[in-house]
């Protein structure tokens, strides 16, 4: 039932809806019998109905898998009537009783939001995120229908959603939206956030006119822990293995909550810690096509070692002011530390020997020719914070203030949101050693499997030194947000919402780069073999016995090393290395709406509103004039305002039969490094970017169909498809052999434009049973097909729309008793265009991905359980591909990992 509420009346109805251990029922169907008043539950099981006539009445309440209760309650004048309702499970199927265990009554609080949601979601709750062996949410999104996740160092980070690219989704925390730690783009950062710190996501695929509209694919809304009913303590300790590092793995969580002053102070505090070390083995190709042939450019071997630290901690508190007014504080801090070395074997400049015939087959796609070889590595300063690694420290707290008040005739809803995101890369070094004219063996007769490496790995130790630096990195967003809401019925059929809206943001990024020259460089070491160094090949390296990735300058050696003593080294401050990328952007949002919620008729529930929102942004940079080696300010605006109306209409034709139909219109705005207008100029690898600031806020007119059957038994069948139009489209191209008047000739040139118009489609399918009593299936499948207009110099080609996987696929299957849980889960992503080059031979394509996991627990007691996971059994790659399947651009392995540990739930 759509929320309505009876119009010119003088009472307050407002409760609580639990279950029988007391943990509240998000997502419960109210209805008032004999009328179309109703309600559904929030986030905490409570509800509230306003302007009810003096009078009885009779509150029925509905929740799959639970037995459905009434209760007789009184309206007076200018009172309010409070009512709790504690259901109990009722889940059967024919005379067979299903197994009703932790799995099962998570996923029923996800299907009861889902389904009374007044718009097309997918729901995750807290308990489905435990029964998945997922660390953090960006693994627990992923198989969600119609969501793929490109991954980093093996976890997923950020979102794709119905083929729409990161940058044209949004991230929410508590509705609020939340600021990026990255420099360059918008993307939130979902391997970040541990997923034990959230207690429910929700995928907006079809938002709100009270929604903020940045949200061309979807909306991810995540929802921190509220305070319990009661004294609730619970936690998690774990250990593990990751194969490839053979390192343990540590995490610890806990949560404690209660309610204080006659249950007018809910309290919840929660901390998560995970500590995690593990690597890849990786190997790298850029392929271009010579006179003779499809070969190398250039080749890299690349051996990581990473450890990662995630602290984080979430507080919230509620005080209930009176009856009809309530107030909330809450806060999230995420601390995630990697410290990584990598060492990097690079055979370069290639295509100058393929070129000039200097070359020798030795046998079908095996060459014997020269290139520059390098060996580099990636560390930092050794003292006890940055460890000789790069440490990259990434914050994100945000802090919020808000209130609910019910008056007769009005529901207010307001809040302030503080927000900061930052990344942190303090004393970052490198060090390599290189040497041109080396012979080398290449060998590209398994394009899948191309290689480039010296012929004589002695020759490792004689290569000649190249460079030292140290840079500095920091990047800050802070994001200040206000909303104000209202909710006012117009008639007993509906209510009109009306609100607005304010989002200011600032973001910063200030970097240096400092070149060290020794001053006697045969003391400090001619030659790799002259300074302290290890070999990091490895017989078992996951990409192939045959990628020896050879011997590097110890990190231990580069991390001691004093490079402020002028006896010892010479200092260069070199701005090309960094100016062009320090920018400041300033974007102020402000936004207002109006949404009528109609209640046609028993069944049938219409929502027509529109939004406004005015986007103000002004954006400094620097241009480096690499002649006269200066720097030159840059500065821009942009201010534009879109008019977003949109229709939703829900249908019910019988109590758990749902049909939805949405009419949106949504935007995704420019990257703000990408509006500015630099140049970044790499004379060593031959490569330049440039920022665009004509370009223009994509905008896109969704139209979205769903049809949902839930089961009393907690499961659901569904269908649905959508189709979006959208217009002016940002995509980022590279092209090869580029000419620049003031860069020079032959580079590889990067940067953002505007498309003309693109066109997304696709079907969704998802089904979710129990059977045989202990038995319960999850399957989910989407189609999605895309095309494109307006690609310079492309117009003649049939492009896709970059971030468009044609299908994706989740299976799982479980077993559940009252003591034993266990889930094998599969997830699947066809392979897809990630970025377009300058023809098709250089598109760049994001390889089909499977994963498979497994999960068991076993409860000890009904509070404690122990429990085992095992993640990315499969050894899935990250593979990109240039052109075609079969030519690889890079792979890179993680091998698989492991948890055990135990879990209690504690609670009133």
């Amino acid at each position: 039932m759509a929320t309505t509420l009876a119009a010119y009346s003088q009472g307050i109805l407002k409760g609580k809806v639990v279950d029988e251990q007391n943990l509240s029922l998000p997502g419960a169907n109210l209805i008032i019998k004999g009328t179309r008043i109703g309600t559904v539950t929030n986030q905490n099981g409570e509800f509230s109905i306003l302007n009810l006539e003096s009078g009885s009445y009779t509150l029925q309440v509905t929740y799959l898998g639970y037995m459905t209760q009434e209760k007789e309650f009184e309206i007076t004048d200018g009172g309010t009537a409070t009512l709790r309702f504690e259901l109990t499970e009722g889940a059967l199927e024919g005379a067979e009783f299903v197994v009703f265990g932790d799995r099962l009554k998570g996923q029923a609080r996800a299907l009861n939001q889902q389904k009374n949601n007044a718009n097309i979601t997918n729901i995750v709750s807290s308990d489905q995120i435990g029964r998945f062996p997922d660390a953090n949410i960006g693994d627990a999104l992923k198989r969600i229908p119609g969501i793929t996740m490109q991954n980093d160092q093996g976890e997923a980070r950020n979102i794709i959603i119905r083929g729409m690219a990161p940058q044209l989704n949004s991230v929410t925390l508590n509705g609020e939206r939340i600021p990026s730690a990255e420099g360059d783009n918008r993307n939130v950062q979902m391997d970040l956030i541990p997923s034990d710190m959230i207690q429910t996501i929700e995928v907006n695929k079809a938002v709100l006119p009270n929604m903020d509209a940045d949200a061309i694919g979807g909306s991810v809304n995540l929802v921190t822990r509220q305070a319990p009913n009661g004294l609730r303590i619970s936690g998690t300790a774990a250990s593990g293995i990751n194969l490839l590092s053979n390192k343990p793995i540590w995490t610890g969580a806990v949560v404690l909550g209660n309610r204080f002053l006659d249950n007018k102070l809910g309290v919840i505090l929660s901390g998560s810690y995970n500590n995690h070390n593990f690597g890849s083995d990786n190997i790298e190709a850029v392929w271009y096509e010579s006179d003779n042939g499809t070969v190398l450019e250039e080749f890299d071997i690349r051996e990581y070692r990473v450890q990662r630290v995630r602290r984080s901690a979430t507080l919230a508190l509620d005080y209930e002011l009176s009856k009809n007014h309530k107030i909330f504080l809450s806060g999230m801090y995420n601390q995630r530390d990697d410290w990584e070395n990598r060492f990097r074997m690079r055979v370069g400049r290639l295509d100058d020997s393929f070129d000039d015939g200097d070359y020798t087959q030795t046998s079908p796609g095996v060459y014997q020719t020269f290139g520059r070889v390098e060996f580099e590595t990636k560390g930092g300063l050794d003292n006890d914070r940055i460890k000789a690694a790069r440490l990259e420290d990434q914050r994100v707290y945000n802090l919020t203030l808000g209130g609910d008040h019910l008056f007769q005739k009005l529901k207010i809803d307001w809040n302030v949101t503080y927000a900061r995101a930052s990344e942190e890369r303090p004393n970052e070094r490198y060090i390599s050693y290189r040497s041109s004219g080396q012979n080398v063996r290449v060998d590209v007769s398994n394009p899948r499997k191309p290689l480039a490496i010296l012929s004589n790995p002695a020759d490792n130790l004689t290569i000649g030194f190249n460079g030292l630096s140290e840079q500095y990195g920091l990047t800050f967003d802070e994001d200040l947000n206000a909303r104000l809401d209202f909710k006012l019925p117009y008639s007993d059929k509906g209510i009109l919402q009306f609100g607005a809206r304010y989002r200011g943001k600032t973001k910063d990024r200030s970097n240096n780069f400092f070149e060290y020259e020794p001053l006697d460089e045969d003391s400090f070491g001619a030659t790799l073999g002259d300074v302290p160094n290890q070999n990091y090949s490895d017989p078992n390296y996951l990409a192939g016995s045959q990628y020896a990735v050879g011997t590097f300058v110890d990190p231990k050696f580069l991390g001691g090393l004093n490079l402020k003593n002028s006896g010892e080294f010479e200092e260069t401050d070199l701005l090309e290395e960094y100016v062009p990328g320090n920018y400041n952007a300033r974007e102020n949002i402000t936004g207002a709406f109006v949404m009528a919620d109609h209640q046609v008729s028993d069944k049938f529930s219409l929502i027509a509103g529109v939004r406004v929102e005015n986007t103000s942004i002004n954006y400094e940079g620097n241009i480096f004039d690499i002649d006269n080696e200066t720097v030159s300010p840059a500065a821009g605006s942009q201010n534009y305002t879109n008019v977003l109306p949109g229709v939703h209409l829900k249908f019910d034709p019988s109590e758990n039969t749902v049909l939805r139909f949405a009419w949106t219109n949504t935007i995704a705005r420019p990257n703000y490094f990408d509006l500015v207008p630099y140049a970044a100029f790499s004379p060593e690898d031959e490569e330049l970017e440039r920022g665009n600031p004509n370009l223009k806020a994509a905008t896109s007119m969704n139209f979205d169909l769903m049809a949902e059957r839930y089961y009393e038994n907690v499961g659901l069948i569904s269908g649905g498809a959508f189709y979006k139009d959208i217009d002016d489209f940002v995509y980022t191209i590279t092209t090869q052999g580029f000419t620049d008047p003031q860069f020079g000739s032959d580079l590889q040139y990067s940067r953002p434009e505007n498309g003309g118009t693109a066109t997304v489609y696709g079907l969704e399918a998802s089904f979710q049973r129990q059977f045989l009593k202990n038995f319960g299936i999850y399957l989910n499948y989407t189609f999605t097909r895309s095309s494109t207009t307006g690609i310079e110099d492309r117009d003649g080609e049939d492009l896709q729309l970059p971030g468009t996987a044609g299908n994706m696929f989740n299976a799982s299957l479980s077993y559940e008793n009252k003591r034993l849980v266990v889930r094998v889960s599969l997830n699947y992503a066809s392979d897809y265009l990630d970025e377009l080059g300058g023809e098709g031979f250089e598109d760049r394509y994001y390889d089909k991905q499977t994963f498979l996991d497994v999960n068991a627990s076993y409860a000890i007691t009904p509070k404690w359980r122990v429990f085992v996971e095992g993640n990315n059994l499969t050894n899935q790659p990250l593979r990109y591909y240039q052109g075609i399947a079969e030519r690889t651009m890079q792979e890179e392995f993680y091998n698989a990992r492991f948890n055990f540990g135990l879990k209690f739930d504690l609670f009133d």
